[in-house]
């Protein structure tokens, strides 16, 4: 694939042998997801075509090296279509927290009328969550800081509360179904709010042992080509929504140290080759 756009996130940080074995092989390029045009195909491929645009999120990676490159090779049943109605830019900014923000709520198994709180609504993972779960007519409160309020409700978050206020578990209604938490550290604060045989699933590897009959799971996204293009399509059709900030690849290594440490304002990074 010709890469048009690559997406960054602080899980890129991890590839370069501290923490997330993907098969990238040194001198390699980072990124795990992008979008582009299909340059060549296998021979027992049916599904794509040259010339097709594509977005994916692909790890391991088949090739041995990423998406922050002109071009990549991808696995096609690992890739999805990219609709027309969708620039590069958006269409990379998608695939990691996308497929994060729907398996998650996929192993909470919440149904409408139920209660999910999520920490980091504000950012790139939180956000989508907060606009699948809402779609599905679930009650969402999210932590995220105060300037990030109207933002998350026009999303479709029901309350927001400030994560800076040390007393925020407070604030909140308490017996959720499930709790969604994508910032490092808030799983243990989450874990009372979370009402007896209910489910709590955690993005960064802290979840609490399981206690009151509830379930409690670290996810690790998977690529999903079949959940990449609906997600795909919701983007393109305007029913759900990000903001991608594209820079210049050579603007790499100044990207991934922010995205590491959160300054990225909710836009998600995307670098253009």
């Amino acid at each position: 694939m010709a890469v048009e756009a690559a997406g960054v996130g602080p899980w890129d940080g991890l590839l370069n042998g501290a923490g997330w074995d993907v098969g990238l092989h040194p001198p390699a390029a980072l990124g795990v997801e992008g979008a582009g045009r299909v340059l060549a195909v296998g021979a027992d491929v049916d599904e794509f075509a040259v010339g097709d645009q594509v977005l994916a999120h692909e790890a391991p990676l088949p090739g041995g090296s990423g998406f922050w490159a002109e071009r990549v090779l991808l696995t096609a049943a690992d890739a999805a279509p990219c609709p027309s109605g969708l620039t590069p830019a958006e269409a990379a900014a998608l695939p990691v927290n996308g497929l994060t923000a729907w398996q998650a709520l996929a192993a909470l198994e919440l149904r409408r009328g139920q209660r999910l709180l999520i920490t980091n609504g504000a950012g790139n993972t939180g956000s989508l969550a907060i606009q699948l779960a809402a779609a599905m007519g679930i009650e969402v409160t999210a932590t995220a800081s105060a300037s990030a309020t109207d933002r998350l409700r026009g999303l479709g978050a029901a309350q927001v509360v400030d994560y800076h206020d040390q007393d925020w578990p407070d604030q909140v209604r308490g017996q959720f179904d499930g709790a969604l938490t994508a910032a490092t550290g808030t799983a243990a604060a989450a874990m009372p709010l979370v009402r007896d045989g209910g489910r709590l699933c955690s993005l960064t590897f802290d979840a609490p042992a399981p206690e009151r009959a509830i379930t409690t799971t670290d996810l690790t996204v998977q690529p999903d080509a079949t959940q990449l293009a609906e997600l795909a399509k919701q983007l393109s059709e305007g029913t759900l929504h990000l903001t991608p900030e594209p820079l210049p690849l050579r603007e790499g290594p100044t990207a991934l140290t922010r995205a590491e440490a959160g300054r990225t304002g909710g836009r998600k990074i995307v670098l253009i080759p």
